[in-house]
């Protein structure tokens, strides 16, 4: 062989190689996307997206990707920070620590992130760059300080445009919808940030008409993202939980393309509809509450939504309503397409605690005895747990109408029973004693036993009296509005939980009124039962991360989920903090969480509950993080919103940050 065949023969075999090196890293890339992917009829979801606020229609907060997994999660570091500029510096050293926490989960869909702020901004971002590349305000042009409100999403709509033309010839229509502070349901162009003019009043429909405007000074606002079934965007609201009378919560379904209302169901039924018979009287009548503020979940094969309905107001005194009240805390099945009723059922009745169904209904498949249920799983304030069938709403574990301890209160008539779930466990305490006081330090445990130690024994379902009264759980106890994800695989279900109490007494309000008795204490209208320093006054864990096995209905694995750096540092580990903010589970053998009040992000394992990976964010993530993988890096990311504030952090910011391996 001569020099130049020698030379020429050494390069065929570099570039063969090279060729085999890069095909093969194509391969795994690509083996690894397609194995992890679910089955696909449409080109977009051969790559797993995060095209729904849960991940799915159904809320399952489960992604197929398992680049990052049980091996490699510890190496996860900072990929980019985006910051939405709503948080001031005066904000992040204390000034306005009670500024609303930033909610929000976004959306991927082909590369490009979408979520809301608590300003009710929407902002579109390069998924992978965190570069902005778009941002609508609803406030602009206001003048003074924007109004700010919790803002936990958007949803995705994508279509083919009406009559098969979309603006500029686009035969593809892709839109943005969500719900504003000042109850407007809104339009947004997804490739442009632009409001859509053809629907609604030029991008966006006044849900206060039709509900509320005889309320003008009630609250009515959205604070989560509607659900999508087909052409149709549905809606529920925020409504004010003070007094009973003002705007509906009927929940209702708007054409995409136009804004136009196609049907409304009643929350409260009148006359001649089912359950109307469960309101005493005229107790029905401009009854407001019975709402959907949190996130609705959607069957699409079978065409149905699932509605997780609040309390009626007044949310703490039902003199003035008395009777079941339906369909007051009820998980209600609709028909998606016509909102007709298939089934209801309710988890606590005549409500008198504040106990909304507070989260996504979560729609599984569980497998029993050979063959499939589809089931849908509802986690509550109260911490029980339902498991139902999702076609008819029956029990997958049996469950009890228990005696409840009756009210005291003048003219109150409290339900004589509320069911009781045998089967999973509850996810907070349901009695609590004197020996159950705080023992973290000598101050809190004489604090809280001085001040509310009298108040005990006291156990789930009592009413508040016109004395202080401990109530277990509180209106944050058990689980929030974060819900649970779903490991289709273990069939574990992962919920976050707190286990705080509250305290209260019901006050006799002056003649003429809105209310002859109202919630109030020393320390609010809301207060909990916790001491100076926001240590609950019950011993930990105060928070909690469990995984149920939903075959058999049992804890698989729980832990405390956060830490309080003053009390390790006094030699008190382990007690979990009051959480907001929801879990994802992934392919990978990974649960991500943020919500805890400590300001870290962690990654468990799915099967044991160990933490595999902890990082520092710039404030407590009260968000549910979510993933994507990025088609132009190859990488998986991980993202969550990091704002604090709220309740539970006095530090604050605005920070969206994603995570990938290095």
């Amino acid at each position: 062989m001569s020099s130049t065949d020698s030379k020429l023969f050494t390069k065929i075999i570099c570039l063969l190689i090279l060729g085999l090196a890069a095909s093969g890293w194509f391969l795994k890339t690509a083996l690894q996307v397609s194995a992890a992917s679910p089955k696909s009829t449409s080109a977009h979801e051969a790559i797993p997206e995060w095209r729904f606020y849960g991940g799915d229609p159904g809320g399952t907060k489960f992604s197929p990707l398992t680049q990052i997994n049980r091996s490699n999660v510890s190496r996860l570091t900072r990929a980019w920070t985006y910051h939405t500029g709503e948080v001031s510096a005066d904000m992040r050293n204390g000034g306005a620590h009670r500024i609303p926490s930033f909610e929000a989960t976004p959306l991927e869909v082909d590369g490009v992130l979408y979520f809301s702020t608590p300003a009710n901004r929407v902002i579109a971002l390069n998924a992978e760059t965190g570069k902005q590349m778009w941002v609508f305000n609803p406030q602009q042009g206001h003048t003074g300080a924007p109004h700010m409100m919790q803002n936990r999403g958007v949803s995705y709509w994508e279509g083919a445009a009406r009559n098969g033309q979309g603006r500029k010839g686009v035969k593809i229509d892709k839109r943005i919808f969500y719900g504003t502070y000042d109850g407007r349901l809104i339009a947004l162009d997804a490739r442009t940030g632009k409001l859509c003019p053809d629907f609604g009043n030029g991008g966006w429909v006044d849900l206060r008409q039709g509900a509320g405007e005889r309320w003008p000074k009630q609250e009515y606002s959205v604070t989560s993202p509607p659900a999508i079934y087909k052409d149709l965007v549905i809606t529920g609201a925020q409504l004010q939980e003070y007094p009973s009378l003002g705007p509906s919560g009927a929940i209702r379904a708007f054409d995409v393309h136009t804004g136009a209302l196609v049907w409304k169901f009643n929350t409260v039924p009148g006359p001649g509809e089912p359950g109307h018979e469960t309101w005493e009287g005229d107790s029905w009548r401009d009854r407001s509450g019975t709402n959907v503020w949190s996130i609705m979940s959607v069957d699409i094969k079978r065409g149905m939504v699932f509605l997780p309905l609040g309390s009626p107001s007044y949310d703490f005194y039902g003199a003035d309503r008395h009777g079941q009240g339906l369909f007051g805390n009820c998980l209600v099945a609709l028909n998606a397409a016509t909102g007709k009723l298939i089934w209801y059922y309710q988890m606590v009745h005549h409500d008198l605690w504040d106990y909304d169904l507070p989260a996504q209904p979560t729609l599984i498949t569980l497998r029993r005895n050979g063959r499939e249920i589809p089931a849908v799983a509802q986690v509550t304030k109260i911490g029980f747990v339902f498991v139902l069938d999702r076609l008819t709403g029956k029990p997958l574990f049996p469950v009890e109408e228990r005696p409840v301890p009756q009210s005291k209160v003048p003219g109150e008539s409290a339900w004589p029973t509320q069911p009781f779930p045998l089967k999973p466990p509850p996810l907070s305490r349901q009695t609590l004693t004197r020996a159950d006081l705080t023992t973290v330090t000598p101050e809190s445990r004489r604090y809280c036993e001085e001040t509310f130690g009298r108040l005990l024994p006291t156990k789930v379902f009592t009413p508040m009296e016109t004395g202080l009264t401990w109530v277990t759980p509180g209106t944050l106890g058990g689980a929030t509005w974060s819900g649970a994800s779903f490991d289709p695989a273990s069939e574990y279900l992962f919920v976050n939980a707190n286990d705080v109490g509250a305290v209260g007494m019901m006050k006799a309000q002056p003649d003429g009124s809105p209310e002859r008795y109202r919630r109030t204490s020393l320390w609010g209208d809301y207060a909990r039962a916790w001491d100076t320093h926001h240590y609950p006054c019950q011993q930990p864990p105060w928070g909690t991360l469990t995984a149920i096995n939903l075959n058999s209905g049992e804890f698989a694995w729980r832990v405390p989920l956060g830490v309080v750096d003053e009390l390790e540092a006094r030699g008190v580990p382990q007690t979990g903090t009051p959480n907001l903010g929801g879990t994802m589970v992934t392919a990978g053998g990974l649960v991500f969480i943020g919500g805890s009040s400590d300001g870290r992000f962690r990654a468990f394992d799915a099967n044991t509950g160990k933490v595999l990976w902890e990082t520092r964010l710039e404030a407590s993530g009260f968000a549910t993080p979510m993933t994507f993988y990025g088609r132009n890096t190859g990488k998986q990311f991980v993202v969550i919103a990091a704002g604090g504030g709220g309740y539970f952090s006095e530090n604050v910011s605005d920070t969206l940050d994603a995570f990938a391996l290095p």
